[in-house]
């Protein structure tokens, strides 16, 4: 009879001849959310999971899409909440500290720790150092090791020597590709790095406009290569945002709608999208377009001028669009997450 395979002795071979290995599986155990539970659920398939710690997860758009807002603002209050540390990393030299402040972030030391570079080499430094006494310091508690999120604001403000060297020598003739190259070593090395680690990774990054008439999609700048190694991508479009506080159209620009279209994801259905509410008053709402995921979920049906929701009891909930926000929208979260749960699980088998 065939000895079934022994796989103690080759683990720890391979342990001993191969640095930084990992053996088994390193599923996301913390999420933090973006703010807003649509984006949320496009991005993870739940209400409540944003972003996955241990992973690398990018923004991507034009100026003023809401990228710092979500990823410098949202997320990292989001991530002090559930006691994770933040290192935020500015290359745009922009974010100020009275800014943070009123997205209702912590700047204490204990809490943030901000850091302004321009070159890529030194963002890259940076990670590889914190990363090495990081795992030294925790080698024999790997499960009790703190929390850690970097944050990178932009990707694409990052410079290559070459784009210094050009600038000091007055010849702009552009870096042949390096920086490309760069930014996917960067985030590939994070992946590898992090492992899994409790540290992630969340940067914003730039757009411009596609030349190819078949694929109209905004393209993300600095190459296709650390999109790869990205477990999610955000594509971000900054519309404008004509209403009051009640919905009501009106004329005067109140804030912004910021169009996202998950490019890429490793938990949920990806090239879906979701028009974000930001106003400048009041900030984002975390319910804004959540109605229109549940139309296109078949969830809320429309009625005359009024939108119809039937719950598992079979009792029917018939509200005009502006008053399904809230509590009505929690409901409606509840059950549709009660309902994925049911479907996902198999019938057990009947007894014979």
């Amino acid at each position: 009879m065939t000895k079934p395979f022994d796989a103690t002795k080759f683990r720890k071979s391979i342990t001993k001849s191969i640095s930084g290995l990992g053996i088994g599986f390193s599923d996301p155990t913390d999420w933090i959310s973006t703010g807003n539970y649509a984006l949320n659920y496009l991005m993870t398939s739940n209400f409540k999971k944003g972003i996955p710690l241990g992973k690398v997860t990018v923004l991507a758009g034009e100026s003023g899409a809401g990228k710092s807002y979500i990823a410098s603002g949202n997320i990292i209050k989001n991530a002090q909440d559930q006691g994770i540390f933040v290192i935020l990393i500015d290359t745009e030299n922009a974010l100020d500290e009275q800014w943070l402040q009123a997205l209702k972030v912590d700047t204490s030391e204990d809490k943030l720790m901000k850091l302004s570079m321009s070159m890529v080499d030194d963002v890259a430094k940076t990670v590889s150092e914190f990363m090495k006494g990081y795992k030294e310091q925790h080698a024999d508690n790997k499960e009790g090791a703190p929390k850690v999120l970097f944050v990178i604001d932009s990707l694409g403000m990052l410079l290559t020597p070459t784009d210094v060297n050009q600038f000091e020598a007055g010849e702009m003739k552009g870096d042949l590709g390096r920086k490309p190259k760069a930014l996917t070593a960067l985030v590939r090395n994070c992946v590898n790095m992090f492992g899994s680690w409790n540290v992630g990774l969340i940067a914003t990054n730039h757009t411009y406009a596609s030349q190819d008439m078949f694929d109209p999609d905004d393209k993300i700048s600095g190459g296709q290569g650390f999109i790869y190694a990205s477990s999610i991508v955000v594509a971000m479009k900054k519309l404008k945002l004509k209403e009051d506080e009640k919905g009501n159209k009106i004329s005067d620009v109140r804030g912004i709608r910021a169009a996202c279209k998950v490019m890429k994801t490793r938990y949920a259905k990806p090239f879906e999208g979701v028009q974000v509410k930001i106003p400048y008053d009041t900030g984002m709402d975390p319910y804004s377009g959540l109605v229109d995921l549940f139309e296109k979920k078949g969830i809320l049906v429309q009625t005359g001028n009024r939108l119809k929701y039937v719950d598992p009891t079979g009792k029917e909930h018939i509200e005009f669009r502006k008053a399904w926000v809230g509590a009505k929208l929690d409901m409606l979260m509840d059950d549709f997450d009660k309902l994925s749960s049911a479907s996902s699980q198999d019938d057990p088998p009947e007894a014979e």
